[in-house]
């Protein structure tokens, strides 16, 4: 019988939750493009967020998954919001190879008001605030953080401004995130999330080449004279911005179709998909050594029929302890 899976390269290879990283030789661009569906599902259903926080949500998770699996060494990437909007807290981390998790704080208040004033764009959800970037490469090693303002209209924008600054690596950041409503296989209704992505990077041989137009300096700056165009890059930016939002996330498009309608004309080649999976890495041990490090005082606020009990806020998993486990060391 001949075999009829799929090989590497034909439409629907890879599926959702794989990240598919890709080069275009001709452009001297390569990247990374993902679509994620029963994971981010997972993630947002197990919080129940109202549906504008739902959404900065995804994206946060797919931009660092998209980031996340670049790493190459073990250990933790957290990208993280903190701002004084309605919602001041959006945080999402990958730990290699393949874990995600991610979470929001929000006063519930606030955001009503934003939703009645349809005032739910990412900007004003947010508020004034910043984006950081941190890598953790575990114990006795330090954190690398890049941290940008939140003064962008969206999260790739201010995505593409932190890889700028810190990684002086010119990069095209796409995302896009789609609320689904159909219905299950007995024929009740249903509601799913979808999210996809790309990240795009010139990354010529010539190191010369990837120069770009700086930030603006400072009064009496001349953007002009700190700009170096690049054809090939500029080339490869008009085609990442011609992809719709519904590109990103439609599943009967896919990842390397996708790929393969942006870049065909240039050789795109693709790699084998790197699969990522909603995993909290919170333990009873772990929650323990926390409780652990606080003061007596502390724990005797927080007993309660004498347990102390606490919820992971990323996978709502709870932790129960007896208030003899958790005395001071």
């Amino acid at each position: 019988m001949t075999d009829t899976l799929p090989g590497l390269g034909q439409f629907d290879f890879a599926g959702d939750d794989h990240v598919v990283p890709f080069q275009v030789e001709g452009l001297d661009v390569r990247g990374r493009a993902v679509q994620l569906g029963p994971m981010l599902d997972a993630i947002l259903e197990r919080h129940n967020y109202p549906l504008p926080v739902a959404r900065l949500v995804a994206e946060t998770v797919v931009l660092t998954v998209l980031l996340g699996t670049s790493l190459k060494f073990d250990g933790k990437l957290i990208v993280q919001t903190k701002s004084n909007g309605p919602v001041d807290l959006v945080v999402a981390d990958f730990s290699t190879p393949d874990r995600v998790r991610a979470y929001a704080r929000y006063d519930a208040e606030a955001l009503a008001e934003a939703e009645k004033n349809g005032s739910i764009q990412p900007q004003e959800l947010l508020g004034e605030g910043i984006l950081a970037f941190t890598i953790d490469q575990g114990a006795h090693t330090q954190r690398y953080q890049g941290i940008v303002p939140l003064d962008g209209a969206s999260l790739e924008e201010i995505a593409g401004v932190y890889f700028r600054q810190s990684e002086q690596i010119p990069t095209k950041v796409r995302l896009g995130v789609a609320e689904l409503l159909d219905r299950d296989e007995n024929g009740k209704p249903r509601h799913r999330w979808r999210a996809g992505g790309m990240v795009a990077q010139f990354l010529p041989e010539a190191p010369e080449r990837m120069r770009q137009a700086d930030l603006p300096g400072g009064d009496g700056s001349d953007p002009s004279e700190d700009f170096e165009a690049d054809d090939l890059w500029d080339e490869a930016v008009v085609m990442v911005e011609t992809i719709d939002a519904d590109e990103l996330t439609d599943p009967t498009v896919g990842t390397e179709r996708l790929l393969y309608r942006l870049f065909h004309e240039r050789g795109v080649r693709v790699y084998p998909p790197q699969a990522v999976f909603d995993r909290c890495n919170c333990s009873r041990e772990k929650i323990r050594d926390v409780l652990a490090s606080f003061s007596q005082e502390e724990i005797d606020h927080t007993v309660e029929d004498g347990y102390v009990s606490v919820t992971c806020e990323f996978c709502s998993t709870t932790y129960r302890f007896e208030a003899t486990e958790v005395r001071p060391q």
